[in-house]
């Protein structure tokens, strides 16, 4: 909750990548508020009224995912209404002609944007999805400690850089509005 916070608005990129991984950690506590609770919420170094403040979000995450029906995979309504934000924003973005920047550092991605949906189980995720999901998918191999390639390593640069770029346009958009 307190991560949250704070990377929504300082990176949004950043923060969609952290509320997967916390769907993934509610699944694997079985969303059960008494696993996290031990597991996680015990181990911050927060008063006592934060740590509740901290399982309430948890317990309101553990509801939603019910509610939801992604209790074994997929991701909550909140986090796919911030990727139809970047996407709406991206779109905004890539028509806009005061953006050539980021119209290069788009066409930069495009060719993984491409492969990566064309590779065997490949979604049809849209474009920010897509370069979304393989960030994920590096942070997963890198926490279960698993060789990264040097071209997935090169990839994956070139789309963290894009990511950043969209997320520092989405933060000027929050904060003070574009002017496209």
């Amino acid at each position: 909750m307190l991560i949250a916070r704070g990377k929504k608005t300082e990176n949004v990129a950043e923060y969609l990548l952290y509320m997967w991984q916390i769907e993934d950690i509610i699944r694997a506590c079985n969303l059960d508020i008494e696993r996290i609770q031990t597991y996680i919420i015990d181990g911050y170094d927060q008063p006592e009224n934060i740590k509740q403040e901290i399982r309430e979000w948890y317990e309101s995450l553990i509801e939603m995912m019910k509610q939801e029906g992604i209790t074994e995979h997929g991701h909550l309504q909140l986090n796919k209404n911030v990727i139809i934000e970047l996407t709406d924003l991206h779109n905004y973005l890539l028509n806009s002609t005061k953006e050539s920047f980021y119209s290069m550092d788009y066409y930069k991605v495009l060719p993984l944007i491409v492969e990566l949906r064309a590779k065997p189980g490949g979604s049809e995720a849209g474009e920010i999805e897509t370069c979304m999901n393989a960030m994920y998918g590096l942070l997963m191999l890198r926490l279960q400690k698993k060789e990264v390639t040097k071209e997935t390593q090169a990839a994956t640069k070139l789309i963290s850089e894009f990511l950043r770029l969209l997320s520092s346009k989405y933060k000027e958009d929050k904060e003070k509005g574009l002017d496209l």
